[in-house]
């Protein structure tokens, strides 16, 4: 009797697992215009979910896609916040639905999000679904978790108003490198960052959490000061001691799991755009409260899937920076410490035969696929221009920004339609300013990225094999931060970073 309960129980398991791994449809339906500013009220149905939503549009680039990418807030019926599970997620009331549009294969951020957490670190959860928004098929998507602070998310204390001093200032804090508004609360990194090419050397953090309004004045100073002495002791002398030196500041296998991890992908945006990092509490006894690196977030242009900022260059490193924003130095400098190269070795090579092995990821990509099979048809029917030649250089592609249009040059940008609508450049081709190559086929797609995901290992293989060896970083020395304006180029000067005082 208890083996048949048993077996029963077992069963209606792996049905509610089945279910939960089906493309199920999700349908919205708003009355306003959609756009990239304010959220507007709509009704969705996802699953048992079956209610309001706040919704805009999200993205830079991507806003000019035939497939636009959506921030939800689960409402209830006056409009407040409400935390909800979605499609067996965790409870949460921010969610995303990422478009894949230029990323045929549609499994680079699933994919990219599962690795960071098979590596034991939280990573945004996915479930893959189809959307009809107003009674219009918008094709297949990934509804994903934000990256939010939370007990199922990034798992940091909450701060209070009232935590201005002593250990209560010290944490949680959730920071991001990349584009930023004015309802976020930002400041300059005193160490300048690097690349060859870049407009400008000057890098912006934000504190996303707390808030910029609930942010009080001590906590942005404290968390401030902390980022400038970290990133001032890794460009000092003693910046390897084990004592006074980054290991006071930095969670050590978070960064070398982070590097391991964008080196990998070969992401144009690595360390420079939606990098995300947090700090925990300090503990009682004073220990604790390291900046950790994570949780990873947007690619969508990696994994050999993008012309510029060598990321369709195969023997490229993402840490040496590229030619479109500055690249945090620490990294750089980090790599410069034996200690810090030999961990990554051990670190890498341990993955290499269990999560990142060959046949692990073709695992996850083969499953991927044969989930996404019966949909795909309709998908690539809606967006037939994801499919185009075979060239190795698709039609409007910029290599290294080599063919990027002058300034002043640029097409216009067509007017926002219905539901936020908008044509994409080119008569929707668009896509082909980023694609580092074409496919005719789904399959194809999926050949391609196993083959790339092979080559870029067995690269990554045979040079971090020599990290504890003769193998050194290519060095840019960090100099004056030069602010340029758009289009402009900064100059540079050298100077020392002076250590900050906490």
């Amino acid at each position: 009797m208890i083996r048949l309960l048993t077996i029963i129980v077992l069963l209606a398991f792996a049905n509610m697992m089945q279910g939960k791994n089906d493309v199920e449809m999700i349908t919205i339906n708003v009355d306003s215009p959609l756009n990239a500013q304010q959220k507007v009220t709509a009704h969705m149905k996802a699953g048992n979910y079956d209610g309001t939503i706040g919704i805009k549009l999200r993205g830079n680039s991507s806003l000019s896609f035939n497939q636009k990418k959506y921030t939800i807030e689960l409402r209830d019926g006056e409009g407040k916040e409400i935390n909800a599970p979605l499609l067996g997620m965790p409870a949460h009331s921010d969610w995303v639905l990422l478009a894949p549009y230029n990323d045929v294969s549609m499994v680079r951020d699933p994919l990219a999000f599962q690795l960071w957490r098979d590596m034991g670190h939280w990573g945004p959860r996915t479930r893959m679904v189809e959307l009809t928004l107003n009674g219009e098929y918008r094709g297949i998507y990934i509804l994903s978790e934000a990256i939010k602070r939370g007990e199922h998310r990034v798992n940091i204390s909450k701060l209070k108003k009232s935590d201005v001093e002593g250990r209560d200032v010290t944490g949680g804090y959730l920071l991001r490198i990349d584009t930023f508004d004015e309802d976020d609360a930002t400041f300059k990194s005193k160490v300048p960052g690097i690349g060859d090419g870049i407009m400008t050397s000057e890098i912006t953090w934000s504190c996303i959490y707390p808030k910029k309004k609930k942010l009080q004045p001590e906590q942005l100073d404290y968390i401030q000061r902390f980022i400038d002495t970290m990133e001032q002791v890794i460009q000092s002398d003693d910046f390897a001691d084990p004592k006074r030196g980054y290991a006071k500041y930095i969670d050590v296998p978070s960064f070398v799991d982070y590097f391991i991890h964008t080196e990998l992908s070969l992401n144009a945006d690595g360390y420079k755009r939606s990098a995300y990092f947090y700090k925990e509490k300090q503990h009682a006894d004073g220990t604790g409260g390291k900046l950790v690196a994570g949780p990873v977030w947007d690619y969508n242009l990696a994994y050999g899937n993008c012309n510029f900022c060598n990321a369709n260059n195969i023997k490229a490193w993402c840490f040496e920076g590229g030619n479109t924003n500055p690249t945090p130095a620490f990294w750089q400098r980090l790599l410069q410490d034996p200690a810090f190269r030999k961990a990554v070795k051990v670190r890498y090579q341990a993955l290499r035969k269990s999560v990142l092995s060959n046949k692990a990821i073709n695992s996850y990509i083969d499953r991927h696929a044969k989930l996404l099979a019966p949909y795909i048809d309709r998908h690539f029917e809606l967006y037939p221009e994801l499919f185009g030649t075979d060239a190795p250089s698709a039609p409007g592609g910029f290599p290294g920004f080599g063919g990027f249009p002058p300034m002043g040059q640029f097409p216009q940008m067509p007017p926002m339609g219905e539901l936020g609508q908008m044509p994409a450049f080119g008569g929707g081709n668009m896509i082909s300013w980023f694609a580092a190559y074409r496919v005719q086929s789904y399959d194809e797609e999926i050949r391609i990225l196993k083959q790339w995901l092979a080559d870029r290992l067995s690269f990554l293989d045979h040079n971090i094999a020599r990290f504890d060896k003769d193998w050194q970083p290519r060095i840019q020395q960090p100099r004056e931060i030069k602010a340029a304006p758009f289009g402009g180029f900064g100059g540079f000067g050298g100077i020392k970073p002076k250590i900050a005082v906490m």
